[in-house]
């Protein structure tokens, strides 16, 4: 055996003559292998290597291996058919199920095996994750997914994305082995794909003023100071004295990209949406629409008139053209959100329901919505559709897309029925919802394959995907921004089987997938801040002391209420704090590139007296009021439907609809001491204590939390929370305990 000295030098001498050395459990995978064994020694890659594809179908796989490496280390590979290189992919029908894959890597070879094409491409994803430099460690894996849907659903409509912008996307969807790109092509704001019989449907469909979406994205640029705000000029024309936005894609651009997003396995499903949210076709084609009746309505625009057969024939004419540029078997009809106001007094809907039988306007878009689907059937494809298509009954082959938290049996009906289901719950899985800093754990711990389902159910569950609506996302920076790092979080959830996740371990990998998308020049948001709370309270004196996921991360904070820049206070390390102040944070990327500024306000104080009380029971007291509208301060002013006992701060069962609640009594805490509150809901919500407005959740909003401080003297304390929603949302109230663990507010604190 070598001793030590002579093992130090030669070491020594490996690196000094270039010889790599890796040290073993460096690999950091998303998703993570279900097998993974680590090798000691390193793949070198070259430049004039050959990659051999050993089925003639493998031919755009070995051409996209090539590109990801020459990408990511400037070498120029071979494909070519000779069985000798030392790159290899091939199929192997034996590997368990669709997309499953085998890659082995050794100092003298790579080999990737796939069940199918897919399988290749995953394969060549976690080798595009493995490369360091010019590189690639020695592993053996073998992986296969949990559930075959793996999607992402971009918005092009609200704001619009060019070609290469779209290419950037699927770029990074297959970095993290998602297969299924939902393209929302067409709404009220802009027609995005050429239709050849209906030309206006680009030539102005296509081109809008200015409206309050691309405002509220120039406020937002002033108001964060942000330039991921700014409405691309590249998307503007001139027409006469008008700024219009826009864009379009031709029958071309849309075959380019099909082939792009094939080669990377990546399926597209287009969707157009009717019968409603089809203002932009029905503005230029107007007699689409029940005749007189073009305009909006109390919530959305004027849907098509289903009674029409000239109407049902341009809707079917449209789709005859989408399906000759997308080969794939499903097409998303939409069928969401759709205002029925009209067909109760459309001549034309009134006969077309006698002729057929149907009593009500729900009854008259499930047959708008069947007549479509068996279009689709007829030319070969199977309908998806958002949940609402449930309304008067699925037939045996649709598949429903679930987004409405507020309609739960949607998917047990549906799966029931035999239908299939894909989830995307509209709460963390819509990222145009600003993230916070429990967005990607409710992402990553979310279990796809609910609670409550038979075995048989659960295999209806075909999958998940997260969407981007874009009303207030008008650059692809802005995409990037609010996809990274949630986008890394959804593809490990939708990969791994249940039993197989672990955050923890998950969060110790993202600090390399955040260098990685570093490298890709993604601009991704920092991982949230550490070690304080929206409000904190103290006794005396407190030390800061600032975490972050990303190490070393570059931290600007000001306390003269103005947002950091590269040249305010450069936070060091551990700030002592003895008198009240209200700081802002900012971190900065090594481009210099700011994440969103957060503020925190540090409130010193006295221990708050406690409260002499008749106590009756345990739990709060819960009033219900019919409250419409969307501030709390106004909930009590409205007629009360009911009075309950809550023994945790949540919305009692029996409360639905149009929900202003009111919960009051006490909280009985057990020590004087400094009391963490962290309250969540989905709308509005504040909470006071001791007659003070400690947190203010106001306003309506996605799921969102926000914690507060206070010093309490042991003993009873006034609590009083305001809530609102109009859907069935959410509401719940944590704390933390000793050991810094988020928990439930303790029942037994509850008082009334």
């Amino acid at each position: 055996m070598l001793n030590k000295k002579i093992r130090v030098c030669l070491l020594v001498a490996l690196i000094m003559i270039g010889i790599p050395t890796m040290a073993k459990n460096t690999v950091s995978i998303v998703p993570k292998p279900l097998s993974m064994e680590e090798g000691s020694g390193v793949f070198n890659l070259k430049s004039g290597q050959t990659i051999t594809a050993t089925a003639a179908s493998l031919r755009p796989a070995a051409e996209y291996l090539q590109q990801v490496i020459g990408a990511a280390t400037g070498y120029s590979l071979k494909v070519s058919n000779s069985k000798s290189s030392v790159i290899q992919i091939s199929l192997d029908s034996s590997l368990p199920k669709a997309g499953a894959y085998r890659l082995k890597v050794t100092a003298k070879s790579i080999k990737i095996e796939g069940k199918d094409y897919q399988g290749v491409i995953v394969g060549i994803a976690t080798l595009r994750q493995l490369l360091q430099g010019r590189a690639i460690p020695e592993v053996k894996i073998e992986d296969s997914p949990a559930l075959p849907w793996r999607g992402f659903m971009l918005d092009s409509s609200r704001h619009f994305w060019s070609k290469a912008e779209v290419k950037r996307v699927l770029d990074l969807m297959a970095l993290y082995k998602l297969n299924k790109f939902h393209w929302h092509l067409t709404d009220d704001q802009g027609w995005r794909i050429e239709i050849k019989k209906y030309p206006l449907l680009t030539e102005k469909g296509a081109w809008r003023h200015f409206n309050n979406q691309d405002r509220d994205c120039q406020k937002f640029e002033q108001k964060y100071e942000n330039s991921d705000f700014h409405l691309p000029e590249a998307k503007m024309q001139i027409q006469g004295t008008d700024t219009l936005y826009g864009g379009f894609y031709t029958q071309n651009d849309i075959r380019e990209v099909v082939a792009y997003a094939t080669q990377r396995g990546i399926d597209i499903i287009p969707e157009i949406d009717m019968p409603g949210h089809f203002m932009a076709a029905i503005s230029n084609y107007p007699d689409v629409a029940c005749s007189g009746m073009v305009g909006w309505g109390t919530t959305f625009s004027s849907p098509i008139c289903p009674g029409k057969d000239s109407s049902l024939e341009f809707c079917k004419n449209v789709y005859r053209e989408v399906m000759q540029l997308f080969p794939y078997q499903y097409i998303h009809l939409g069928a969401d959100e759709v205002e029925k106001t009209n067909w109760k007094k459309c001549p034309d809907c009134q006969r077309r329901m006698k002729e057929q039988g149907l009593n009500t306007p729900e009854q008259l878009q499930a047959w708008f919505v069947h007549n479509m689907e068996k279009f689709f059937n007829e030319n070969g494809r199977r309908m998806i559709g958002w949940d609402e298509i449930l309304e008067g009954g699925l037939s045996k082959t649709a598949t429903i897309t679930w987004w409405r938290t507020w309609a739960p049996n949607a998917v047990p009906q549906a799966t029931a029925q035999g239908n299939q289901a894909i989830l995307c719950p509209n709460g963390a899985f819509y990222l145009d919802n600003w993230e916070d800093k429990n967005s990607m754990s409710t992402l990553y711990n979310y279990n796809p394959l609910l609670e409550g389902l038979s075995d048989a159910q659960k295999q209806n569950i075909i999958g998940a995907q997260c969407n981007l609506w874009t009303e207030s996302v008008p650059t692809i920076k802005r995409v990037e921004y609010l996809l990274f790092p949630r986008l890394v979080a959804f593809s490990e959830m939708v990969w791994l089987p249940a039993e197989k996740k672990n955050e923890k371990n998950f969060l110790n990998r993202l600090p390399a997938q955040l260098k990685l998308l570093e490298a890709e020049k993604v601009n991704y948001r920092v991982p949230d801040l550490g070690g304080f709370y929206e409000t904190n309270a103290f006794i005396g004196s407190k030390t800061l002391n600032l975490t972050c996921l990303k190490p070393n991360v570059e931290i600007r904070y000001t306390t003269d209420g103005k947002n950091p820049t590269r040249s305010s206070a450069l936070y060091n390390g551990p700030i002592t704090i003895d008198h009240s102040t209200d700081y802002i944070f900012r971190t900065f990327r090594a481009d210099g590139t700011p994440s969103e500024a957060v503020k925190a306000k540090f409130i010193k104080m006295d221990y708050s007296p406690a409260t002499p009380a008749t106590i009756q029971g345990s739990g709060l007291k819960a009033t219900w009021h019919e409250y419409v509208g969307e501030r709390c301060r106004e909930i009590e002013a409205a007629p009360v439907n009911g009075e309950y006992q809550v023994s945790t701060v949540s919305i009692p069962k029996e409360v639905k609809g149009n929900i202003g609640l009111v919960l009051t009594g006490y909280l009985d805490v057990p020590a004087d001491g400094i009391y963490t509150f962290a309250l969540l809901s989905d709308d509005g919500s504040t909470m006071e204590v001791d007659g003070q407005l400690i947190l203010d959740n106001d306003g309506g909003h996605s799921p969102k939390e926000i914690t507060s401080q206070m010093a309490l003297s042991k003993g009873l304390h006034p609590v009083k929370i305001l809530y609102f929603d109009h859907n069935g949302g959410t509401l719940k109230m944590s704390t933390y305990n000793d050991k810094g663990d988020k928990i439930e507010w303790p029942a037994e604190w509850l008082k009334h």
